[in-house]
């Protein structure tokens, strides 16, 4: 009866778990479309098969919602340049594939990197996510410096910055070219592909 009991309840946490996961897929949707600001629970519960009640049943307010979405996003993206590190066979090759990559991302989830800067910038004043907003900025620079030290070992130099100007360099990089991108601008992707590449080799 107990071990019943237990598989009862363990059925009923993983359902939890999968219903917060669709729902978090929803609320990133309308967040990326709408921004942080001007996104609501019931305009959340709009775009999605929920309705605003079961949004408030799985999380407590906007602020949880928005946090967990995120990082379900960001499990992703905290490891999307790892590939890149382990194909590459010399400086050449992790050069040109970091650019393409970083480029590669920008084409395709610019509403979702525009979420991100949107939840950091927010982070100034809610404080109720900026440790989670400081968290993924350390996984995010760490990822950058993979990267960085792994180039540093094709050459056989040391790197000649820190994690946290390594990051804060091409991060700022790939937030230029995003606002680019999504003003329109067309070769704002091959731009940044071309200067991710070249800033690299600065590094060393």
């Amino acid at each position: 009866m107990t071990q019943a009991k237990e598989r009862i309840s363990r059925r009923a946490v993983d359902k939890f778990a999968q219903r917060r996961e669709q729902l978090a897929e929803s609320a990133l949707q309308a967040l990326a479309e709408l921004g942080y600001a001007r996104t609501s629970l019931r305009e959340i519960a709009q775009k999605s098969d929920f309705s605003h009640g079961v949004l408030h049943y799985y999380f407590a307010d906007k602020v949880e919602l928005l946090t967990y979405a995120v990082r379900k996003f960001e499990e992703v993206c905290v490891t999307r340049y790892d590939d890149v590190v382990a194909a590459a066979g010399s400086a050449e090759e992790l050069k040109h594939g970091f650019g393409a990559a970083m480029a590669a991302t920008l084409r395709t989830d610019a509403a979702m990197h525009r979420l991100w800067y949107d939840l950091r910038n927010q982070s100034l004043f809610e404080e109720s996510f900026r440790g989670d907003v400081l968290d993924i900025d350390e996984q995010r620079q760490d990822m950058v410096w993979r990267v960085v030290r792994r180039y540093a070992e094709f050459t056989e130099r040391p790197a000649q910055v820190s994690p946290e100007v390594a990051y804060a360099a091409f991060d700022g990089l790939f937030q230029r070219a995003l606002l680019q991108q999504l003003a329109g601008q067309d070769e704002a992707a091959d731009r940044l592909e071309a200067d991710v590449a070249a800033l690299l080799t600065h590094f060393v």
